[in-house]
């Protein structure tokens, strides 16, 4: 009997407990339902201030919640599509950048957000269709240019990127990664000469760059300029010694000129810098034939 008794005193206590927990659900729930719409963007920029961002998140789907058709709505889906994107909800975070384009479809700034995000999940045909609507809207928007002009080369469409580098470097002459990404297209291009004499303005420009004059030794190697190939990554050896990547290609290169000699101690030194062996198996057997 005491033991009924007591099983029924805890159920009695298990219930309660359930309830108050509900009630409290139910209460915080009406709190956001009772606040305005002006209160809850309020409260969810605090939140992102204080990187509360699921919190942030919740403010601003309330906010969209209670006024629908409100015309600041698409800065809204905006910001909770930046939000979602931090927390790493990429699908969730597309989907209200699609939200806020379709009350605003010829923002730049939301086509340009929706694109990086696109870009960065690899969906290129989309990305692309919003970087041209933004070059639509402003033509000389650089980062529309500089991402289109990957876009191109990731498609093997180089006359394209071609172009839009140079567009960009209209506006930028003096821009880094456009002027690699030119010299870069006009090597895959085999527009080997226009290629080497960016490189050299480069690595004047830049003489301490290492991954610039390990760039050019790439292309020295397609146009069979292999001695100064080899010069090159000597002086590129010469700033950063422990650079493993420097000596395989060094291997690789003796290799073409058959001294399989040097090519053996090259591959050597780059598995002493880290290169698992593995990796160079193939190479140091055809180093020792």
């Amino acid at each position: 009997m005491l033991c009924i008794i007591f099983a029924t005193d805890y159920l009695k206590k298990t219930i309660m407990k359930h309830i108050l927990s509900l009630l409290m659900g139910l209460f915080c729930c009406v709190a956001v339902s009772a606040q305005t719409y002006d209160e809850l963007i309020d409260k969810a920029m605090d939140a992102v201030d204080k990187d509360s961002l699921l919190q942030a998140e919740t403010y601003f789907k309330e906010a969209l919640r209670l006024e629908p058709a409100n015309m600041r709505n698409a800065l809204l889906f905006s910001n909770l599509g930046t939000i979602q994107r931090r927390m790493g909800k990429p699908k969730e975070a597309l989907e209200s950048y699609t939200m806020a384009l379709n009350k605003t479809p010829f923002s730049v700034t939301m086509l340009l957000n929706r694109a990086s995000l696109l870009l960065e999940l690899d969906y290129l045909d989309r990305a692309y269709v919003d970087y041209c609507d933004v070059l639509d809207v402003d033509r000389k928007n650089k980062e529309a240019l500089m991402f289109r002009a990957y876009i191109h080369m990731r498609r093997r469409q180089y006359p394209e990127a071609r172009l839009d580098y140079k567009a960009f470097l209209e506006e930028d002459p003096g821009n880094k990664t456009a002027r690699l990404g030119l010299a870069m297209v006009n090597q895959k291009d085999k527009r080997f000469q226009e290629s080497l004499e960016e490189f050299n303005r480069l690595i004047v420009d830049y003489p301490t760059d290492v991954s610039l004059l390990k760039a050019r030794a790439e292309l020295e190697v397609d146009m069979n300029a292999l001695d100064m190939a080899l010069l090159d990554l000597e002086n590129a050896a010469k700033l950063t010694p422990n650079d493993a990547e420097i000596y395989v290609l060094c291997g690789d290169i003796y290799l073409l000129q058959g001294k399989k000699r040097e090519a053996y101690v090259a591959f050597e030194k780059a598995i002493e810098l880290g290169v698992p062996r593995p990796e160079l198996n193939d190479r140091l057997k055809s180093s020792k034939k």
